[in-house]
């Protein structure tokens, strides 16, 4: 993909997540440093220090395989860690008492009903987990990261929207009624 469109399409992306209802109600987000040409996460980065929201980013513990949450000022607090991915050095938190929150879930691959494949470590599946009930975990993707079909396991997490350049998609009902979401839509924009 050239970069020069992964950047206009990540800038569209990026867009629609901050005007979605279920971002403007969240205290705080936890965002992912992207990976090559993945979705960007910056403007959401700069939207949350400008708006006060607390913002955390996962750290790789490698001696447990976890990712733990930990807290963040800004992209300062981001430096080279497992795998050369951007991570936080900063004290990690305690999942179970997050404030009400946006989760931003990185992923390979998408489906319109939240399903997602990632790299294949299980990380984001375990960490989904752990969240409390109130977080709303979501998916950025290119449109041609979509497809119909994705294959599940029984440690797979659906999240509660995918949002792309051109649509968001909200997880099928008893997704959202579990976690409290209303509709979003799912049009296009």
């Amino acid at each position: 993909m050239p970069a020069k469109f992964a950047a206009q399409a990540s800038a569209c992306v990026q867009s629609a997540f901050l005007d979605a209802d279920f971002y403007r109600a969240s205290r705080a987000i936890v965002l992912h440093s992207a990976l090559g040409n993945e979705v960007s996460t910056d403007l959401i980065l700069r939207n949350a220090v400008a708006s006060g929201r607390a913002i955390f980013y996962p750290r790789l513990d490698r001696e447990t395989d976890t990712l733990a949450l930990c807290q963040v000022a800004g992209r300062a607090d981001l430096a080279p860690g497992a795998y050369g991915i951007l991570e936080p050095a900063t004290r990690s938190i305690d999942i179970a008492s997050m404030p009400p929150c946006t989760v931003v879930v990185p992923g390979l691959a998408f489906t319109r009903e939240g399903a997602r494949i990632g790299r294949g470590g299980g990380h984001y599946d375990r960490l989904t987990a752990e969240l409390p009930h109130h977080a709303i975990t979501v998916g950025l993707a290119y449109s041609f990261q979509l497809l119909d079909h994705l294959p599940q396991s029984a440690l797979d997490r659906r999240l509660s929207f995918v949002v792309t350049e051109s649509a968001i998609y909200p997880a099928p009902e008893n997704v959202r009624r579990e976690s409290g979401l209303r509709e979003q839509g799912g049009t296009p924009r």
